[in-house]
């Protein structure tokens, strides 16, 4: 089976490394394809904190890797399997971050958090809801940031 996805979105920052951290300070712009309707953001404004779903698309496939690894730059943490990390290097290259809403203006949101780099092609936007998230702890494995 093939998925074919299209972007809705494009991300816009001053950030164009493929690092791992840092990205608290950075304020990112999502601007909307000019082949969508501008209402389909009406009512996001209300919204405090929203998932943003995107493409690693400077990762090529040929840093793609399965092997077990370190998380981030942690070399004193045990190694894990691919799937137990956050890693931009996975086969589908998917991404997905809790950004803060600044503000909606129009056709374009204004984010933070957003660990995505200036080109950035967002495939899907959801707001966070209360009633969806975890109920309870949220387990990390050694000394994770949660």
């Amino acid at each position: 089976m093939e998925i074919s996805l299209k972007p809705i979105a494009i991300i816009k920052n001053n950030r164009d490394e493929l690092i791992d951290d840092n990205w608290g300070a950075i304020e990112s712009q999502i601007i909307l394809d000019d082949s969508i309707p501008e209402h389909v953001f009406n009512g996001l404004e209300d919204f405090s904190f929203l998932e943003i779903i995107f493409n690693f698309h400077r990762v090529y496939q040929s840093k793609i890797s399965l092997d077990l690894r370190h998380p981030r730059v942690y070399k004193d943490w045990p190694k894990l399997g691919l799937y137990s990390q956050r890693h931009k290097d996975q086969p589908n290259r998917l991404g997905l971050t809790v950004a803060e809403l600044i503000k909606r203006d129009g056709r374009i949101l204004t984010v933070k958090n957003l660990d995505a780099i200036n080109g950035t092609p967002v495939l899907d936007i959801k707001p966070i809801i209360k009633g969806f998230l975890p109920y309870g702890d949220i387990n990390s494995p050694h000394g994770a940031k949660n």
